[in-house]
């Protein structure tokens, strides 16, 4: 075995340590489910206090068992479980599924038995899954091992399944089971003390017979390890995950639901850094997998449609646009041949209506233009079986059309599936991706074109900027932390923003009403006086904040005021005062594990009422920041909107690269806003910071 998982996907033996002759015992189910699914290896139970189960000769213990063993269950009580796996390694078992519950998920007792049990398999080598998981499925008729309690026992099939919940996994590979769609491998590791989602991952990635896998995770042990190993699957095959925690209430539960998670990451941010296709819907992440485990990958956006019925299509071609997919017009060359080929009452247009009573004739000349069509990337069939149409002919030659071209060909499928099962089965075996509904089809279909996307995306260049000054940023901050102080001064955080040639709107940071008046002089009139000091936050709150000062006599009256409310104790920032045009904020915050998440949006409503707003993981490159800057809703005031002039793109592009560069250097800074930041046609400036630590 040559690789540090076959033991655990491909084992040739598997013992069973806590079988039981209780018919609905976990330690039962298992090893009726190996024999059900007819394992090619010895199974062994091991259980001292009887001969026999489910007709297989028992054993006191592993070591008992002649012969090799390459992976053991593990289904007993959690105290007992550490010398088990003791057992195992004098045994020379090569990997271990611990499905019992009860260890670090439970506390402090829990985490020290899980400790214990993990320590005793590394002295020997042995890889292990769990505690708390249901095991692996691996389908390959050479091997057909069900080493999982569930109950689905999948046909083989080319979707490889890993979840870190159970219920989940076991959903997902039950909706495929119900769609008559095949898996490959299914892994669910529970606790994941040792063998991790980012190892199975990548096992996946390396088996030949895995198109496409699918992903559920709640947290990530080492998510920058699950980024770079992802990245490297997605190049080759794709990933589609679903994400949980995406609001605050799911948050919490997922943070509670299993032992050993990382925290409130956001799981949507780290997809996206690995290329992985993510979903808000398991069914439509299932129904995406389908067309992704059997299709090739299109080329582009542009969507050829054949229907021999009319509403359907038309409710496709809203969902395609709406995703971002065209409908481009057959060419003149396409509409002449299909005038000769096509019955009179035919739409010759795209999409290509070739009416109800089309027969093979009509569908085989349909598909040899769309297909010969350079602008169409792709095909969009709505196919209905009428009982007056030898629609198995018409499914024959739809699966001929497929296999020999090199587009992607999914089907809307209308039919009583048992009347027509015979087309059904051609359909199927033929690798014809088929969904119930015209929008799902299209929605499965638009899964094809995003796997394109990041694919075919230029890879994002992280530019280094060696005009920093990065020892007065680390001394600012050592001085501040030696003190215990989490919120930087004005003064600090616009050191530390010019100190890394971020644009600040001209300021100072004086101490004296006399100094105040001084510096507006020097800035220039109108400015903008602040009160300074690392207790206030808000400072508008607390009538902190005075704008558009026009002259010396007003500067005076507002320090001096600000004095009387807010304490002597008070400093002054004193900054040029900006014009508004469009308002901006950039952001970064903290995030355990993958550095920092930096934050894009148009200040203002935009950001306090719409949210609108773009998020990315450090290091962000060129690729991402401009993404960020155009995927905002309000990209087309960035642009410049009903003759306005828009903004400097560049200036913010090189203002995220430069935050996300200084979050990176200073892993202490927790919380960064740039809010607002004035933006010009040419220029674009800070007027209001704060960082906390």
């Amino acid at each position: 075995m040559n690789d540090h998982l076959d033991a655990l996907f491909k084992p040739r033996s598997v013992a069973l340590i806590g079988a039981s002759a209780k018919e609905l015992s976990i330690g039962n189910v298992i090893v009726k489910n190996l024999l059900h699914y007819q394992f090619r290896g010895p199974v062994f139970p091991i259980n001292p206090k009887v001969d026999e189960i489910r007709g297989l000769k028992a054993y006191p213990s592993v070591l008992d068992v002649p012969g090799e063993i390459d992976l053991a269950h593990i289904v007993i009580p959690p105290p007992f479980v550490p010398e088990e796996v003791e057992n195992c390694g004098k045994k020379g078992i090569k990997a271990i599924i611990i499905n019992t519950a009860g260890f670090k998920e439970m506390g402090a007792e829990g985490q020290a038995l899980e400790d214990d049990s993990l320590a005793r398999a590394r002295k020997y080598g042995i890889r292990i899954v769990g505690p708390n998981c249901q095991g692996i499925i691996n389908s390959d008729p050479t091997i057909n091992a069900y080493c999982n309690f569930t109950f689905t026992y999948p046909d083989p099939g080319h979707i490889s399944v890993v979840a870190q919940s159970g219920g989940v996994g076991a959903v997902i590979m039950q909706a495929f089971f119900d769609m008559g769609i095949g898996q490959r491998m299914y892994a669910s590791n529970g606790n994941g003390s040792d063998v991790s989602i980012t190892e199975i991952v990548s096992y996946y990635g390396k088996d030949d017979e895995t198109r496409a896998i699918v992903l559920y995770a709640e947290s990530l042990n080492d998510p920058l390890e699950f980024i770079r190993v992802a990245k490297e699957v997605t190049a080759r095959k794709p990933i589609l995950a679903i994400t949980a925690g995406r609001t605050d209430k799911g948050a919490e539960a997922s943070r509670s639901h299993i032992g050993g998670l990382a925290g409130s990451i956001s799981m949507d941010l780290i997809y996206k850094k690995a290329g992985i296709l993510n979903f808000s819907s398991q069914d439509d992440l299932c129904q995406a997998a389908v067309a992704l485990s059997s299709q090739p990958i299109p080329k582009g956006n542009k969507v050829g449609i054949i229907t021999n019925t009319g509403g359907p299509s038309v409710i496709a071609i809203d969902e395609l646009v709406s995703c971002g997919l065209e409908i481009p017009p057959l060419s003149d060359r396409a509409k002449t041949i299909l005038k000769e080929t096509m019955f009179e009452s035919a739409s010759i247009h795209n999409p290509l209506d070739v009416v109800a009573t089309a027969g093979p004739a009509q569908f085989k000349s349909a598909f040899e233009v769309m297909l010969s069509e350079p602008q169409f990337d792709s095909i969009y069939l709505n196919f209905v079986t009428p009982p007056f149409v030898d629609c198995e002919s018409v499914a024959r030659e739809i699966v001929a059309a497929a296999k020999a071209g090199t587009k992607p060909v999914v089907c809307n499928y209308m039919t009583d599936k048992q009347k027509w099962s015979g087309t059904s089965a051609i359909l199927k075996e033929g690798e014809i991706p088929c969904f119930d509904f015209a929008e799902t089809a299209a929605r499965a279909l638009h899964s094809l074109v995003r796997y394109h996307g990041i694919r075919s995306a230029k890879e994002s260049i992280v530019k280094t900027f060696d005009d920093i000054d990065r020892e007065a940023v680390r001394s600012i901050l050592e001085k501040a932390l030696s003190r215990g102080r989490e919120v930087l001064t004005a003064g600090e955080v616009y050191a530390i923003l010019e100190a890394y040639r971020i644009p600040v709107a001209p300021w100072a940071v004086v101490h004296t009403v006399d100094q105040v008046c001084d510096a507006a002089n020097r800035i220039g009139f109108p400015v903008v006086i602040k009160a300074d000091s690392e207790q206030i936050i808000h400072k508008s709150d607390v009538g902190g904040v005075a704008v558009n000062i026009p002259d010396v006599q007003k500067a005076e009256t507002v320090a001096e005021t600000m004095k009387k409310n807010l304490g002597d104790g008070i400093h002054f920032l004193v900054q040029k005062f900006l014009p508004k045009e469009q308002e901006l904020i950039i952001g970064a915050k903290a995030s355990v594990g993958v550095g920092h998440i930096i934050m894009f949006g148009l200040g203002g409503i935009f950001v306090e009422i719409l949210k609108d707003v773009a998020f990315c993981l450090t290091p962000v490159g060129d690729t991402e920041s401009m993404e960020m800057i155009t995927s905002v809703k309000a990209a087309p005031l960035i642009e410049g909107f009903r003759g306005g002039k828009g903004i400097n793109k560049a200036k913010a592009m090189e203002i995220i690269q430069r935050i996300s560069m200084l979050g990176t250097d200073f892993p202490a800074i927790k919380e960064l806003d740039l809010n607002p930041l004035v933006a010009y046609e040419d220029e674009i400036s800070v007027v209001d910071a704060r960082i906390i630590l």
